[in-house]
Order: C-alpha cells, then structure tokens, then sequence
C-alpha cells in the first residue's frame, strides 16, 4: 500500500512501526457549531483509510479530538449566555448525530483538550525546561526559529515564514514567528491553574498532547484537510519533535480543497453552510459518495449538480442491492451450479480492481468505478441465474466493498403502511381474477403515490420512486 506523505511529496510505501497496529491522529472539529460541508470531506476520506486498513488485517488505534475550549467556543458561549461546557457538549452530541448520518465511525478515543490540561501542562513545561519555550506575562510562547527544520512540511522558505509573520495587539513575543503555546487568563474567561498562573492551552499543543497520551511519541499517520498544513502541522512537529528528540508523525496526509460552485467555501460570499443542511436536501449518503467519487488530494466542486449526480449513482447501487436481497428471499432453492461458480469466480476480478485502487494512495474513485463495474456484471448475472443461493453470494462479495467505503450499508428497511398493503392485494387479487383493469389503475395510484412495482417471476417487487 502506497500513500502520498506530504512531508516528502512523495508516494511512499507504508509500512507501520508495529505490523499489526497502526497508529492514527485525525485533528477533528472545533466544537461551537455544526460541521460543515468542508469539515466532511477530511471526516469521510480518512474514515475510509481506516476502514480499509481495518479490511486489509490492520488493528487501528484511531483518535479524534475535539477542540472544546477556543475563542469561537468562548464567543458561542457568552452570545449565548452559557458556559463553554454546555456549547461544548451540545455540539459534541451534534457532531456525533451528523456522522453517525455520514457513515463516520467512532474513533478509537475522542479526547477533548479540557480533559487533558495536565498532559498539556507537562509538555509545555518540558519545552520551557529546554529553552525552546519562554513565559511573557503568563503566555507561553514557543521559540519557532529555533526549532531546525521549521517549515519543513508547508516546504514555506523560513525568509518567507519571517516576512508574513506578524505580532498582534496585547502579544509579547521574542519573534514574531512565535506561537502560544499557553494563553493567560482574561477576565470572565475559563482558566486552569499552571506554573505561568491562570490560563488555557493555545490551538496547537492539544494535539501534540493529545497524540502523545493515547498513540505515544511517534505516529504512524497524522491527516487532516490541506489547510491545516500551515500553521497548525507544522507547529504541531516543531513542539512536538522539540519535547521528545523523535520524529511526531512518519506520514502526513491532506486532502485537498472543496469548493462551492467553483468558489471558495466562505460567510462573506453566503456560500457557507452545514453538513445538516446539506443533508436536508440531499440526505447524508449522498455526500458521503460525493466525497468519495473523487481522489482526496484532488479539489472538489461540490454543486446542486454533482450531489443530484451523486444521488443518482447511489440509486443504482440501491436498486441493485434491492434486487440482490429480493431474489435472495424469493427465488429457486437450488444449490449453486458449476456454472454459477465459475461467473463467481470470475467476479474476484472486480475486488482485485478495489484494493488496487484504494492500495494507490486511497483512489476511491477508482474502487468505486470498481464496484460498478462488479454490479454491472452482477446484474446481467442474476437475470439469467435467478437462484437465492447465487443471489446471496453476488450480495456478499457488492457488500464487501461497499462496506469498505461506508456506502449502502445503512438502507433503511422500506416498509409500506397497511393501506399500500392493501392495495397491492387487491392488485394481485385482480390480476388472479385477469380483472387487468382493475389491476392497471390500482398499480397507476400506487404510482401516484410514489411506490413502483415490478413484477417478477419470483413475485412482486415493489421501491419507492
């Protein structure tokens, strides 16, 4: 399996310290909002790594923190007249709701940064015990320049890091490439007692402390959206590197861009919204494949067109898995021929076409192409070879890979209420009865109505329209 780090901008094999368990640090939201569409891209692509690697034999110790204290959640906090913990908590609960929506699984451990003030006590203390910090008025500031290799992940000249640097109003800072590492206390503001006095911990350490208290001083695999690369990343490697002497993360990966409607993602041009909006109009899977139809370090333009694009490539996946689960219930018992094997045999083709694809640096565009293409044949199959015995093992191996991507895998079981119940009874009662009219115009109002039949040799096969 090859991935793209981006510390050496280059396709590198992957190869874990530990050949069993993968080591994983995924930066995860700010919490004082619902996600947005932009926040999803990162969520999905590398919940699907991990579901890949978790298919390829890897154990995965995943963590995903969550961002609880910050001048957003604080602001959120005194607009709403609460405390930061209740805007926290709120939007914890929320974000669980959106990607449990999403098909998003439940990192190994979800940390929050308020839960661990010692840890990031600790190193702050060790980066000042080394002379790479210093305090300046109860901030604690990290001496960047002095860390060798500054800029070595954004590959940013360090005359050029120098030049666009700059000290804000109320920061007294050595340099003004200088990071807090820890900010003092502001009146009405959360603080915790430290060895500079009241205060709380700046953007960056949490994450290196975070890393080192559940995944241990060197990762295999820190990921999170492009736009983290500078300056969040590489601050995170010059504290990190600089309190434990070792490499922080042996790969680094960052997925590109996504745009809306072939424009940056911004309040000011009233094109920034959530991932609940969007999935108001277009439901939660169809994003997800949105985001996967495309490679990860590719841009994405995400529009009415492509999510309307996305929603139609999902039907066929469902309609396929419909007709799979129906025959596999309705039709002949006969066990598997010769034949049916073969065909069986020759669909191993279309999973050897997956995990090339997803074992080339994660192109889930090409596992999907894949999957199609295995559905394609699957169809064409199962019209010849109608057997529940055959249809259950086309189903198996379509949901092997779907499950990998997170797709189909949460179908809501289509239920009908007792009246739609009734008249397709009296539908089929009058075609026993050859009353074909009567039988046309209940299957027209049951069309009205949204509810599609197809009639089969194995029986009535009903979907929504």
């Amino acid at each position: 399996m090859k991935l793209f780090n981006s510390l050496t901008r280059t396709k590198e094999e992957f190869k874990p310290q530990d050949p069993q368990n993968v080591k994983m640090y995924s930066c995860g939201p700010t919490v004082y909002n619902y996600f947005h569409i932009g926040n999803a891209r990162p969520f999905i692509v590398f919940d699907v790594l991990r579901r890949y690697m978790e298919y390829r034999g890897y154990k995965v110790n995943f963590v995903q923190n969550f961002t609880d204290i910050d001048d957003k959640v604080i602001k959120r906090a005194n607009e709403e007249g609460v405390t930061y913990k209740d805007i926290a908590e709120k939007y914890i609960e929320e974000y669980f709701v959106d990607a449990k929506g999403l098909g998003i699984h439940k990192a190994t451990v979800h940390p929050k940064a308020t839960d661990n003030i010692d840890a990031i006590i600790d190193i702050v203390k060790t980066l000042v015990d080394k002379g790479y910090a210093y305090e300046s008025e109860g901030d604690v500031y990290f001496r960047a320049l002095k860390f060798e290799g500054y800029g070595k992940l954004s590959k940013q000249p360090l005359e050029d890091l120098v030049a666009g640097a700059r000290i804000s109003v109320g920061e007294k800072k050595e340099d003004a490439c200088d990071f807090a590492l820890w900010k003092a206390a502001k009146p009405g503001e959360p603080a915790w007692e430290s060895p500079w006095g009241m205060g709380r911990p700046g953007w960056h350490i949490e994450c290196s402390a975070m890393a080192n208290r559940f995944l241990g001083k060197t990762i295999d695999i820190h990921s999170g959206g492009v736009d983290l690369t500078f300056p969040h990343h590489e601050n995170e490697i010059a504290q990190s590197e600089a309190a434990n002497g070792c490499p922080f993360a042996n790969y680094w990966l960052h997925n590109a861009f996504l745009n809306i409607d072939n424009k940056k993602m911004s309040k000011s041009l009233g094109n920034f919204f959530t991932v609940r909006d969007a999935a108001g109009v277009y439901g939660y899977e169809a994003i997800r494949f949105f985001m996967l139809s495309a490679h990860y370090r590719s841009p994405i333009n995400y529009s009415e067109e492509s999510l309307m694009q996305a929603k139609a490539a999902l039907e066929r996946l469902h309609n396929a898995d419909n007709n799979m689960q129906f025959l596999s219930e309705n039709g002949s018992d006969e066990p598997l021929s010769d034949a049916q094997k073969e065909i069986l045999s020759g669909f191993d083709k279309y999973r050897d076409k997956f995990i090339s694809a997803m074992d080339d640096d994660i192109n889930t565009a090409d596992a999907i192409a894949a999957i199609f293409e295995l559905v394609r044949d699957v169809n064409t199959a199962l019209s010849e070879n109608g057997t529940a015995a055959f249809a259950k093992e086309c189903m198996a191996r379509v949901h092997e890979l779907c499950d990998v991507l997170g797709l189909i895998e949460k179908k809501e079981e289509a239920s009908l209420d007792q009246e739609i119940e009734e008249m397709i009874e009296k539908r089929q009662a009058a075609r026993r009865e050859k009353n074909f009219a009567e039988a046309d115009r209940i299957r027209d109002e049951l069309g009205k109505m949204g509810i599609i039949l197809e009639d089969t040799p194995q029986g009535v096969k009903w979907h929504r329209a």
